[in-house]
C-alpha cells in the first residue's frame, strides 16, 4: 500500500473514531476546566532571526543582554518565564504574561548607543473569537532624534491562531509555531526599521491552567497547598533549641557555634553559549536532568544540600544534589560531546571561594572521565550574606579553574568567566529558598496540542477539551496527525550543509 494511501485511510480512521466518540458522549462539557488563574510557563520567540543578525553584526556592531532570568534556547530563542494570568474555559480567553526581557544596543556613537531596544513583561493575549496578541513594556531610542520612548504593554504583533479554539482546555496547553506580524506599534518599537505587517518570528508558548473537573467537588488532596514548616519544627543539628523564644537573662560573650544545615539550592547556568552550543544547529543535542536538579530556563538548580558553616570564619561546606547531564554531537548510537555535573559543592575558606563536583563523560580523545570533587570555579566570597534564616549569594562572578578546563575538554581555557554562581543554604529550617522561575509543565507533545498550523486550520478548529477528552483519541492523534506532521517536516527539511 502506498504512503498517500495509507495517510487517507489513516485520516478515514480518525473520522470514524471521532464520530464514535461523539455518539458516546464524549465532549467538551464532560471535561469543563475550572476558571482561575495561569500558574507557570514559558514562552519561546526569537522575535525576528534577521534584526538578531544585524544588532551584532558588521553595521550595527552591537550586543543583546538578557534580564529579569529570561534564558536562550539554541542560541537563537529567547525564553521568558513563570507566566501568570488568567483563562476563562467558556470562552477560550486566556491572558499569560511572562517573566524576564532582553535588551539590545548598537551603533554606538560618542560613548552612547543610537540603537538602544528594552522588550521585558511579554504578554499573550487571546480573546473570545480567535483574535490574539503579543504585547511588551518597551523601551527604545528614535534613531533620528536620539529621544528615547517608552510604553508599557505596547501591541508588538498580531498572532494567528487559525483553526484552534482554546475553549475548555486544562492542564498544560501549549501552542506552537503561532504566525506573528508586526503592529503599528511593534514597528515604532523597532525604530521603524520594518514597517507594520512584517512577519516575525513564530513563537511556542506553554501554560498551566486550572485542572478539569467532572462535576464541581470538593479540593482534591493533591490540590492541597503544602503545609508550611511549624514555629515548633526541630531546629537544625547544632543550633540552639531556645534561640528566638525566650531572650537571655543575660547577654552572652561566647563567639556563635558552627551551624549544621540540611536544606539549601545552588543556582548556576554553567555559561550560557555553552548551552546554546549543546542545542544548537552544530552539537544538535540536549541536556537530561536527575537527583532533584531542576531548570530555571538560564540556570540550573541543584538540590536539597546538606553541611557546615562556621559564622565566626566566614568557613562555609555545602554539598548540593542533582545532575545535569549534556549530550551532542551524535555519530551512530554514541556522542562525541558527553558530560555529566554531578552534586557540585561550594566551600569557603581562608577568604577563598571554590565551586567543585563529580564529573564524567568523554574526553575529547574519544575517552572517558570520572572524576570526584573536580574544582570547576573559583569565586571571591565577599558577597555572602546572612539575611532571613539563610546565607546567600547572588550572582558571584565566576572564573573556571585548571580542573574545569579539563573537564570541558579544553573547550575553555582556565580563567574564562562563567556563568555567575547564586546560592543558599538554610541556617534555619523554616526559612525560604528563592523561588525557582517557572517554566511549567513540559510542553504537550504535537499530537496532543493545538497548534496553530495549517493541519489545524484545515479541520476548522478542534476544541482543545476534545483532544484532553481521552487517552484513546490522543494515541489516534499520534498515529494519523503525527505521520501527516512528519511528512510535511520531512519535505520542508532544510538542506544540512546550509548554515544557518
Amino acid at each position: 500500500m502506498s504512503l498517500s494511501s495509507r495517510l487517507r485511510r489513516s485520516a478515514a480512521s480518525l473520522v470514524a473514531l471521532l464520530a464514535t466518540l461523539s455518539a458516546v458522549g464524549l465532549s467538551p462539557a464532560r471535561a469543563v476546566a475550572a476558571e482561575g488563574k495561569v500558574s507557570g510557563g514559558r514562552l519561546d520567540w526569537g522575535i525576528k532571526q534577521s534584526f538578531l543578525t544585524y544588532v551584532t553584526g558588521p553595521i550595527a556592531k552591537g550586543s543583546w543582554a538578557l534580564t529579569g532570568g529570561a534564558a536562550t534556547v539554541g542560541g537563537s530563542t529567547f525564553r521568558f518565564h513563570s507566566a501568570n494570568g488568567t483563562y476563562d474555559p467558556a470562552t477560550g480567553a486566556l491572558t499569560a504574561g511572562f517573566s524576564g526581557g532582553v535588551r539590545f544596543t548598537g551603533h554606538q556613537e560618542n560613548g552612547a548607543n543610537a540603537l538602544d531596544l528594552s522588550l521585558g513583561r511579554l504578554t499573550f493575549r487571546a480573546v473570545p473569537g480567535g483574535s490574539a496578541g503579543l504585547y511588551s513594556d518597551v523601551r527604545s531610542k528614535s534613531k533620528e532624534t536620539g529621544q528615547v520612548s517608552e510604553a508599557s504593554q505596547a501591541k508588538l504583533a498580531d498572532l494567528s491562531l487559525a483553526g484552534v479554539d482554546l475553549r475548555g482546555a486544562a492542564g498544560t496547553l501549549s501552542l506552537g509555531n503561532v504566525p506573528a506580524t508586526l503592529t503599528d506599534a511593534g514597528a515604532k518599537a523597532f525604530g521603524n526599521f520594518y514597517q507594520a505587517g512584517t512577519a516575525l518570528d513564530p513563537l511556542n508558548l506553554s501554560v498551566n491552567l486550572p485542572a478539569a473537573q467532572a462535576t464541581p467537588a470538593a479540593p482534591s488532596p493533591s490540590a492541597t497547598p503544602p503545609v508550611a514548616p511549624s514555629a515548633g519544627a526541630a531546629p537544625a543539628t547544632g543550633a540552639d533549641p531556645s534561640a528566638g523564644t525566650t531572650p537571655s537573662a543575660e547577654p552572652t560573650a561566647q563567639a556563635p557555634a558552627k551551624t549544621d544545615f540540611g536544606n539549601g539550592a545552588l543556582d548556576w547556568g554553567v555559561r550560557r553559549t555553552f548551552r546554546d552550543y549543546v542545542t544548537g544547529t552544530i552539537a544538535q543535542g540536549r541536556w537530561e536532568l536527575g537527583g532533584g536538579a531542576a531548570d530555571g530556563g538560564a540556570f540550573f538548580r541543584w538540590t536539597p544540600a546538606k553541611g557546615t558553616y562556621d559564622p565566626a570564619t566566614g568557613d562555609l561546606t555545602a554539598g548540593f544534589t542533582g545532575t545535569v547531564h549534556f549530550t551532542g554531537l551524535r555519530s551512530g548510537e554514541s556522542h562525541g560531546l558527553d558530560l555529566t555535573l554531578a552534586n557540585p559543592g561550594v566551600t569557603v575558606a581562608g577568604g577563598r571561594g571554590r565551586l567543585l563536583a563529580d564529573v564524567s563523560g568523554r574526553t575529547p580523545d574519544g575517552g572517558t572521565q570520572q572524576l570526584t570533587g573536580v574544582e570547576l570555579a573559583t569565586f571571591d566570597p565577599a558577597g555572602l550574606a546572612a539575611e532571613g534564616g539563610l546565607l546567600k549569594a547572588a550572582e558571584l562572578p565566576l572564573k573556571l579553574a585548571e580542573g574545569g578546563a579539563k573537564a570541558f575538554g579544553g573547550l575553555y581555557p582556565a580563567g574564562t568567566e562563567m556563568d555567575p554562581l547564586s546560592f543558599a543554604v538554610a541556617l534555619d529550617p523554616a526559612a525560604a529558598l528563592p523561588p525557582l522561575p517557572d517554566l511549567g509543565s513540559a510542553p504537550a507533545t504535537p499530537a496532543a496540542s493545538p497548534v496553530a498550523s495549517s493541519a489545524s486550520s484545515s479541520s476548522g478548529g478542534l476544541p482543545v477539551a476534545a483532544v484532553a477528552g481521552g487517552a484513546v483519541l490522543v494515541a489516534a492523534l499520534a498515529a494519523t496527525g503525527g505521520l501527516l506532521v512528519r511528512r510535511r517536516r520531512a519535505a520542508a527539511a532544510p538542506d544540512p550543509d546550509r548554515t544557518v
